[in-house]
């Protein structure tokens, strides 16, 4: 994979850039702009066609909608969108390439986007940007050869309005790119002396690009002292590429606790922990994190396949001794394939989704006045 740089923006290129909305929804030549009904019409009764007449749309609970079908070869190289906080978990984001009947992007919203616990978190990195308040970017490039197809589905019991634009480019030659994939995995609680697996099973080559991990621990303590592990191409028992421990991976080190500060939250170009999530001393009880890796200046080749990636959940107990923990950990794994589909594991349902912050119900105190439950 190749990012443009300020050194190759000024080449004369021989393709055609296009762009998808609910203002053009086939993303037309001259197709911007037409729309006569929509979600903004009653808005621009006044003003008439031209004006803003259809800048989102409505997902029945559900349903699935289709964001974008492009015919033909292409690329997408930008993605806008937004949608209110209490969907970020409860919509699926998936793509398919070259008519492929299974997504090769199967992820939730929010976790692709960097912020997998519904509670807005800034990112600034070079392939995500999640901006105030909940203006979520894609620039991970998306090339295919014979089409490509984006949906969303609502799993909620609740219709939700969506705001979004897909830009992508025709007219290229696109015949020696890898295929965009990303696989979202929960383990709620992980399993005892189990590391959380991350991606098992891929063949074919290509290159991993990176890791998204929306982390809750379930106890006291340091968290972050397991390692990652990549099994490439022929590795069976032991991997090639080995870490020396959670936050060592994610760009930082000795606890991410810059002194007097606690956990310090940071967002770079490639790596960053942008969202601490700390108890409120009522229901929200347990720390929340969220973390992402970018493989873009290191990406992990492999030839002919990735057997597994897995991390550990470690803590310390007495006597200087490592201790196993049982974390909630739901992980993205973004990659490159000379394939459009690949093993990935059963699409999630809103249970395997669920966000548990802790909010409680209210008991019926009779003449009291109700409160509102806090998440």
């Amino acid at each position: 994979m190749t990012l443009p740089d300020l050194s190759s923006l000024s080449a004369l290129r021989t393709v055609q850039t296009r762009s998808i909305s609910p203002e053009n929804f086939d993303g037309a030549v001259g197709g911007g702009g037409r729309a006569t009904e929509g979600t903004g019409a009653d808005c621009a009764r006044d003003l008439g066609p031209g004006w803003k007449i259809s800048p989102s749309v409505d997902i029945k609970a559900g349903e699935t909608f289709d964001l974008a079908a492009i015919e033909g070869a292409g690329k997408i190289t930008h993605i806008w969108i937004t949608t209110h906080t209490d969907n970020w978990r409860t919509l699926i984001l998936r793509a398919y390439w070259d008519g492929a009947s299974e997504p090769a992007v199967e992820v939730p919203y929010g976790d692709f986007f960097c912020n997998g616990w519904g509670v807005f978190a800034q990112v600034n990195s070079q392939v995500i940007a999640a901006n105030p308040h909940g203006g979520f970017n894609s620039y991970w490039p998306m090339p295919f050869r014979d089409g490509a197809r984006l949906t969303i589905e609502n799993t909620s019991v609740v219709d939700v309005r969506v705001y979004y634009q897909v830009t992508y480019e025709v007219g290229g030659d696109y015949s020696r790119d890898g295929y965009f994939h990303a696989q979202w995995r929960r383990s709620d609680p992980l399993e005892e002396l189990v590391p959380h697996t991350i991606l098992e099973g891929i063949e074919g080559q290509g290159q991993y690009v990176g890791t998204y991990i929306a982390w809750g621990v379930n106890s006291n303590g340091w968290w972050g002292e397991g390692e990652i592990k990549f099994y490439l191409d022929d590795d069976t028992d032991y991997p090639t590429i080995c870490g020396t421990g959670t936050e060592d991976y994610f760009g930082g080190a000795w606890n991410f606790d810059i002194p007097g500060q606690g956990y310090t939250a940071f967002s770079t170009p490639y790596l960053g922990m942008p969202q601490v999530i700390r108890p409120d001393g009522l229901y929200v009880s347990q720390q929340r994190f969220g973390m992402y890796r970018w493989h873009l200046a290191d990406p992990i080749h492999f030839s002919t396949g990735i057997p597994k990636v897995d991390i550990q959940a470690l803590g310390w107990r007495s006597g200087w001794r490592y201790l196993p923990l049982r974390d909630d950990i739901a992980s993205t794994a973004l990659f490159y394939l000379d394939r459009p589909t690949a093993r990935r594991p059963k699409a999630p349902a809103a249970s395997d989704m669920e966000v548990h912050l802790g909010t409680a119900p209210v008991p019926d105190l009779g003449s009291t006045p109700p409160r509102a439950p806090r998440g």
